[in-house]
């Protein structure tokens, strides 16, 4: 992908809404958070997924990026939102320069919440324009075969690592 291995930097995640400003690299999981914002060339943001979904946010104009894990405690936590008016107030983000983008996940009615229904709320809510929100639909319990499903495979899985960085020109 063009990074070093040394510049990944990994959240904890405890299902929670706490979102990490990072700065540099560090070579621990960044202690009880599920989102990372940063707007530090040649860093990578990862999280990691098997049902909840990666929620990518980048901002073209400032240069901030984040990415949070946002599952149904997460989402119900408005994880979403929080890492937008994070990004908004460390990095002058405006929302309508602001491009979210949502990883497969699992969706009804593999699963009785549609929580990927919920993000794309927060983020047209915090003032993410519709046409700059995506999300294809896929639902990681209809396809075994690509993707990992906590649920369908009854926690003995495997996990999805969802990146996003920003590389120097």
């Amino acid at each position: 992908l063009g990074f070093s291995p040394s510049r990944l930097v990994t959240a904890q995640q405890v299902h929670g809404r706490e979102v990490a400003v990072i700065n540099e690299a560090h070579t621990d999981a960044v202690p009880a958070v599920d989102g990372l914002i940063s707007n530090t060339p040649n860093i990578l943001l990862g999280i990691y997924v098997a049902d909840c979904c990666a929620v990518y946010l980048t901002d073209p104009v400032s240069g901030a990026f984040g990415i949070v894990h946002s599952g149904k405690k997460g989402t119900d936590l408005g994880i979403t939102q929080i890492a937008i008016e994070k990004m908004q107030c460390e990095f002058g983000t405006r929302t309508e320069n602001l491009i979210v983008q949502l990883s497969p996940c699992i969706r009804p009615p593999a699963y009785e919440v549609d929580f990927a229904a919920a993000i794309r709320e927060q983020a047209r809510a915090s003032g993410v324009l519709p046409q700059h929100i995506h999300d294809d639909g896929t639902c990681t319990a209809r396809e075994p075969a690509k993707y990992y499903s906590y649920r369908m495979e009854k926690g003995k899985t495997g996990r999805m690592l969802a990146l996003l960085g920003k590389r120097t020109a």
